[in-house]
């Protein structure tokens, strides 16, 4: 018999089990990084919509020439887009970032809850589909000349309530497949959607700005609403979902409706108790909180709400670390989203660049942040101490930000140098709690393995996250006007207060000296 070829060997190598996670990280992954895609355009296109005047008469004559459509003939000053052309058009953009990030803040709240009670895949496919609608929406003013502002601030309110539809549920997704070992580093890898996102929604949305910047917006929309169908027909939910397969598992009777856990049909030999079982199937518990099922039991599904009901609102803040890094969040989104909304149009009024090449040059930052919660999770998993590393990371981010403002001034190339280095102290304290962090509070063993919590604990974590995310270019908007440099001082205070907020939990952290950690320290499973 012919030896197998290497590829086929390496392919066969894995476990079914392994495949499955691996095909549930992969989509995932590219289910968020739509989402932030699609956020993306309004950070792109605010350098069209104000812009500076050009000569008067050589506007319009190169406008006639290129005939482009969409543009408001009634317009007279042809630097920009009704009426975000206005002296205070600064106010006006931070009001369109302030209302899509107002309402995510507020409705991640009550998504989470919701997200608990209601099948992902189906909550998840249908936030994505109304999303791409409602990017899509946006887009479409510029080819009817929309020039109301409450159309503009609307769509994106609505916009920013349906996508509180996705993170609860992709990370509530993963919880579900992947156990505590290596999760900082597997989410840290697994957060870089966001970046990715950031990205590619840059480069696409940066691609039309300067000619037509409505299908800035239609495209992101049609791929968020092309990945909702993806997830309706591909997403897998948790792992008993394919266990309960007639045609995986012919000796067990199919899923029952209703409430329901695993109970082993069999029990496992001595040998088999002394299998090593994958860290990653750690992630598999069954819903009454019993140990880990081997991966030799066969288990069926029984009524009952044993472990199953959803946690509480109050139940949740009651899970120690919750509140603190909740607090501590809302500060590092403050800085995050304030980079994603203004950095491209902070290039250009320093580098003097136009908004395409603004926006290009913007996604260095993610590059930056791609690394940073890829280190933020190593390190943590590491050192087991997932607040000492936010800690780190805040710490040198401040600094960093005053270097920034002050020597971006000096040419593209000291830019590039600090973009990559801010995103990854800015956005790696960021990657590590909305990811693995959340995912440890959200399985803690306070919880006793009830697994309907980790929606809620995410929601509650991201949303009030989210309201330092409104407030950030909200701020900035209002800032602005009085100077760039007084826009990084208030980041920098916002990176010291999420600093702040860690103190009690790092102080905890340190004194344990290398012990495991017990007690109300949420972060170390047992």
């Amino acid at each position: 018999m012919a030896r197998l070829p290497a590829g086929v060997r390496f392919l066969v190598s894995f476990s079914r089990d392994q495949w499955y996670r691996a095909f549930t990280f992969g989509l995932t992954f590219l289910l968020y990084a739509s989402f932030h895609l699609s956020r993306k355009p309004i950070s792109i296109v605010k350098g069209e919509l104000h812009k500076a005047c050009p000569a008067p008469g050589l506007d319009a004559a190169k406008d006639q020439k290129a005939g482009a459509p969409g543009r408001a003939p009634h317009n007279e000053s042809h630097c920009g887009w009704a009426p975000f052309d206005q002296d205070n058009y600064q106010q006006l953009l931070g009001a369109l970032d302030y209302a899509f990030l107002c309402a995510y803040a507020l409705g991640m709240y009550v998504s989470g809850i919701i997200g608990e009670r209601l099948p992902i895949r189906l909550y998840l496919a249908s936030g994505m589909l109304a999303s791409g609608a409602f990017t899509a929406l946006f887009g479409l003013g510029y080819f009817y000349d929309v020039h109301s502002l409450g159309f503009y601030v609307l769509t994106q309110i609505l916009n920013g309530l349906v996508q509180t539809t996705g993170w609860p549920s992709v990370v509530t997704c993963l919880g579900n497949w992947f156990g505590k070992g290596r999760r900082g580093l597997i989410m840290g890898v697994w957060n870089s959607h966001t970046s990715v996102g950031n990205i590619l929604g840059s480069l696409i949305a940066g691609y039309w700005v300067s000619t037509c910047w409505g299908l800035s917006f239609i495209v992101p929309g049609a791929i968020v609403a092309a990945m909702g169908v993806v997830c309706f027909l591909f997403l897998i939910e948790h792992p008993k979902d394919i266990a309960c397969s007639a045609s995986l598992l012919p000796q067990t009777r199919a899923c029952e409706n209703g409430a329901h856990r695993f109970r082993p049909q069999k029990p496992a030999g001595s040998a088999e108790k002394s299998r090593p079982v994958d860290p990653e199937a750690q992630g598999l518990l069954p819903a009454d909180g019993k140990r880990p099922l081997h991966p030799s039991h066969v288990v069926v599904l029984s009524e009952g709400a044993g472990g199953t009901t959803a946690i509480s609102f109050l139940g949740a803040l009651r899970i120690p670390g919750v509140v603190e890094f909740s607090l501590c969040l809302l500060f590092a989104k403050l800085v995050s989203y304030t980079f994603l909304f203004w950095l491209p149009l902070y290039i250009t009024s320093v580098d003097h660049l136009d908004a395409r090449s603004a926006g290009e040059l913007s996604t260095l930052f993610d590059v930056g942040g791609i690394f940073g919660g890829i280190l933020a999770g190593v390190i943590s998993d590491r050192l087991e101490k997932r607040a000492s590393t936010c800690g780190l990371m805040l710490l040198l981010a401040a600094p960093t930000l005053y270097v920034f403002s002050s020597i971006s001034k000096a040419g593209l190339e000291a830019t590039i140098a600090m973009l990559l280095l801010s995103g990854a102290l800015v956005s790696g304290p960021y990657a590590l709690i909305t990811t693995a962090v959340s995912t440890d509070l959200g399985t803690h063993k306070s919880l006793k393995g009830n697994a309907h919590a980790l929606a809620t604990v995410t929601a509650i974590i991201d949303g009030t996250g989210s309201v330092g995310a409104a407030l950030g270019p909200l701020l900035a908007g209002l800032i602005s006007p009085s100077g760039w440099n007084n826009v990084f001082y208030m980041l920098m205070f916002a990176d010291a207060c999420a600093l702040l907020f860690l103190v009690r939990l790092i102080h905890k952290e340190l004194s344990c000296r290398g012990r495991p950690v017990v007690g109300p320290v949420p972060f170390k499973e047992h």
